[in-house]
């Protein structure tokens, strides 16, 4: 399988990000260029997708960017891992549903990794942990598919500033919070990318 894995350790401005995507998968679709995988960070961000409602925007004050991507607003910032895909479902199943499951594995898997159990949610789009009797998010979501080529990806919160999530409502979730991998358990996480991209690698191929 030909995908091109792409890791950034510097932060990447979002709209570089997208711009790459969007070009890629253009690139991807003329059969100009392979599929990608692409590992990276943001300085704060606030995104919203194609299902916001301005009533999640709880600080007024704080700068959206809206985008073409599936679901509601979410923050990115240091500290949270994206990983970015533009990947052709002509080439496995054309079945959204399924890929949606593949990625949900591969972030459990990732995490399980850790020794920490995470679980998907069919009713909140996202991965989620059981933290002091209450559910909270620990990964978000985000797929747009065009021309059957999926886009976009999703983002785990490792060590990330919790309090940026207080000025919005996290992916339009009212009852349920935010929380990262180091308050639940703290430990290194400095392999995380690398096995992230290794548990999505198999899961692609099963």
């Amino acid at each position: 399988m030909s995908i091109e894995i792409k890791n950034s350790e510097k932060p990447i401005k979002y709209e570089e990000a997208i711009q790459f995507m969007e070009k890629r998968l253009k690139d991807l679709n003329e059969k100009k260029a392979p599929e990608l995988i692409w590992t990276l960070e943001h300085n704060d961000i606030y995104t919203a997708g194609t299902s916001f409602k301005e009533d999640e925007i709880l600080d007024k004050k704080i700068e959206i960017i809206k985008t073409n991507r599936g679901g509601k607003i979410t923050y990115h910032g240091p500290g949270q891992l994206i990983c970015y895909f533009v990947l052709d479902l002509k080439k496995r199943e054309k079945d959204i549903r399924k890929f949606i499951s593949t990625i949900e594995k591969t972030i459990i898997d990732t995490i399980k990794f850790y020794n920490i159990n995470t679980f998907p949610d069919k009713n909140n789009i996202g991965i989620w942990y059981n933290h002091e009797s209450s559910i909270k998010k620990v990964a978000a979501i985000g797929v747009r598919v065009s021309k059957w080529i999926a886009y976009h990806g999703f983002a785990i919160n490792i060590n990330n500033n919790l309090s940026k999530y207080e000025s919005i409502i996290p992916c339009g979730v009212k009852d349920k919070g935010v929380i990262n991998l180091k308050k639940i358990k703290d430990q290194n996480y400095n392999d995380l990318r690398k096995q992230l991209i290794k548990k999505f690698m198999t899961n692609l191929e099963n």
